[in-house]
């Protein structure tokens, strides 16, 4: 039965049968995702061989209009306590822990989920962050108490610093924490950032082209740096912004190119109408014509495609079609 626990109860422990609507949750419980699948596997196992491993609670006692009643708070063991409501069961087996304040349960709650396999991303950095709050401790003792490495726990840390709608995704499984990676490292690029989430997503990008197309940005970054003038870039970086996607300008002698990607017809479209708006033509062309006096306006002549041998292996679709 899949569902560790922080603390496990040895031959030396009581083991109490308590009814189940009796144990109340957690309230530090860091897990907020619970696989109805799993969750119906674990009940059938429960149908036909009981729950093999008891819970952990602890007890406290209540004042009621008939006089004190127990009430039992389920440290670990939820899934289990889940798939026996689900089997049908009236009782299940505890183990109660006494004397233990509210910071040891939330440490035992959160060890608890930090050992299992299949916790999500982002429910174990949150709740190894919430353990750090808490205990107001460093990322070793951290790792010291989860039994990882402080690399293993920095890491999982960094996951938080995308954004919300990044995180979401991770929870729901549109895209891995090997997807992560690339994409935290241009924390410092958001329009980049979400470029490169956008084309994940749509295009269903494996692993490794991500963080291919991630580290393409950065050398791509430290050459512009390095071939473009400062009016260049900043034209750059102003079209990314305007447009929303990422935008690449290369310059020759003679002139040169302006790339623009899109992610689907639709994104084309707006594209199209976002260009042809009068008023941004017309700001895109002045700080063109600050670059190149003797240029007043953008051609909107085509750049012959390139020979196919030349063409990158990439299916992202893209606009070459202003030449200066």
């Amino acid at each position: 039965m899949k569902d560790d626990a922080a603390y496990i109860p040895t031959k030396y422990d009581s083991v109490f049968w308590i009814d189940v609507d009796r144990i109340v949750p957690n309230p530090y419980q860091p897990r907020k995702e619970f696989s109805e699948e799993g969750l119906r596997s674990l009940a059938e196992s429960i149908r036909q061989y009981g729950v093999l491993q008891p819970l952990v609670v602890s007890r406290s006692e209540v004042e009621k209009e008939d006089g004190l009643a127990s009430v039992y708070e389920l440290i670990a063991g939820e899934r289990r306590l889940r798939a026996s409501r689900l089997a049908g069961l009236r009782q299940v087996p505890v183990v109660i822990r006494q004397g233990d304040n509210n910071l040891t349960k939330l440490e035992l709650a959160i060890i608890e989920n930090l050992q299992r396999e299949d916790l999500n991303a982002i429910d174990r950095a949150k709740a190894l962050q919430k353990l750090i709050d808490e205990f107001g401790i460093s990322h070793a003792e951290t790792a010291a108490k989860v039994g990882k490495s402080r690399e293993w726990v920095s890491n999982s840390l960094r996951l938080l610093s995308l954004p919300e709608h990044m995180q979401s995704a991770i929870v729901g499984r549109e895209i891995s924490e090997g997807h992560a990676r690339p994409l935290m490292s241009l924390n410092d690029r958001p329009l980049e950032r979400e470029t490169l989430f956008k084309e994940i997503i749509l295009k269903r990008l494996p692993v490794r082209a991500a963080e291919r197309i991630a580290r393409s940005i950065a050398q791509e970054r430290v050459h512009k740096h390095h071939r473009k003038s400062q009016e260049m870039v900043d034209i750059e970086k102003a079209l990314t912004e305007t447009l929303g996607t990422r935008v690449i300008i290369e310059t020759n002698a003679e002139g040169g190119s302006l790339r623009i990607d899109f992610f689907s017809p639709e994104d084309l479209q707006q594209l199209v109408a976002t260009l042809a708006a009068e008023q941004q033509a017309e700001e895109v062309a002045i700080e063109a014509s600050e670059i190149f006096p003797n240029t007043t306006q953008l051609s909107s002549d085509p750049i012959p495609p390139a020979a196919p041998e030349e063409q990158e292996d990439d299916d992202l679709y893209s606009i070459s079609s202003f030449s200066v």
